[in-house]
């Protein structure tokens, strides 16, 4: 039986929005406690529906506390939940996140949120190379209707020593390789959420098995591991 996110998840948080002080919040903690500890059972759900199709060996679920000491905004709690799923590394690259926040705003993601420096012209030399394969996968129309167009930062041009001409500089000059799918509360509270969740990243694969490939071998295809 699935788990689902309780209801009073959006209502906390909505409450938490216009009080997010550290008083209502003290005086609200148990409140919070109680919801944080069914939430984290819906995560740990996931986490197993996902160990039955791959290989995730990592999971974290991020505090409610914001660090607040580079940032302009002060307000000391998050408004939302957030976890996420890493692969087993080295020989799989790729990782998943579930964000939980009222009014709409809940989403999955998945892909390369902040590749390294190596990691990241690696990918680019690769679709310099032979842009086909990914094309390939990303616009087949059933991993289409699930997650759409690649979402995160580029550059405005070519990143240094690749052309600005070559005809995959739409992929090259991305700094971030990532999918997201947004999520109603309505949805978020349905008995499936976790299935809908769970069959979405399993219809990732295609994507992080060719990135995987790409990330464990040199341009001559020989391996780095």
């Amino acid at each position: 039986m699935n788990e689902t996110i309780p209801r009073e998840t959006f209502a906390f948080f909505k409450k938490l929005e216009k009080n997010n002080n550290r008083d209502w919040f003290n005086d609200h903690k148990k409140e919070f406690k109680e919801i944080e500890t069914e939430v984290k059972q819906v995560y740990n759900q996931l986490f197993e529906k996902l160990s039955k199709h791959d290989q995730v060996d990592k999971f974290k679920m991020f505090r409610i506390y914001r660090d607040v000491r580079f940032s302009k905004n002060k307000l000391p709690y998050k408004t939302h939940f957030g976890g996420s799923f890493g692969r087993k590394k080295p020989e799989l690259r790729g990782g998943y996140y579930l964000h939980i926040q009222p009014n709409n705003e809940s989403f999955i993601a998945t892909g390369f949120w902040e590749p390294n420096k190596d990691d990241l012209l690696r990918i680019r030399r690769e679709f310099e190379q032979d842009d086909e394969e990914i094309r390939t996968i990303i616009n087949n129309k059933a991993f289409k209707s699930v997650w759409g167009e690649f979402v995160g930062d580029e550059l405005k041009t070519a990143p240094r020593d690749f052309d600005k001409e070559h005809p995959a500089i739409d992929l090259i000059r991305k700094k971030q390789y990532i999918f997201t799918k947004k999520y109603t509360d309505k949805e978020v509270l349905c008995p499936d959420f976790m299935d809908n969740v769970n069959s979405s990243f399993k219809a990732i694969r295609p994507f992080f098995n060719y990135m995987s490939d790409v990330l464990t071998t040199n341009l001559n295809g020989e391996s780095l591991i």
